[in-house]
């Protein structure tokens, strides 16, 4: 059973920067696309961010481009979002996953953005 424990979040001021991390197991992670999607209050999930296997891949939705990196450590079944320039609509949960829809998604780890 594929199992995500996401961690990493918290309060931070705008422009401020934080690193999310996302443990897995029960699946083949370093052979496995990994994404980054997240809901705010009052809104359904979204696509922020995903990374193939080798960590060629990488993608970014337009509104975090320039301000996110999404990376892995297939070592470590670990795949991480670093956040910079944060801003008040980045307020929201956010969960990795195995698919675009928030597949095997965990319970996710909430970041605020507040002054």
């Amino acid at each position: 059973e594929a199992q995500v424990m996401e961690s990493g979040g918290g309060l931070v001021q705008p422009g401020g920067s934080l690193k999310l991390s996302c443990v897995a197991s029960g699946f083949t992670f370093s052979r496995t696309k990994m994404y980054w999607v997240r809901q705010a209050p009052g809104k359904g999930l979204e696509w922020v961010s995903s990374i193939g296997p080798d960590s060629v891949a990488r993608s970014y939705a337009a509104f975090v481009k320039g301000r996110f990196y999404i990376s892995r450590d297939n070592a470590k079944n670990t795949l991480y979002l670093q956040m910079d320039s944060l801003r008040s609509d980045d307020t929201a949960t956010y969960y990795c996953a195995t698919d675009i829809y928030g597949r095997d998604k965990g319970q996710g780890t909430q970041v605020t953005v507040s002054s």
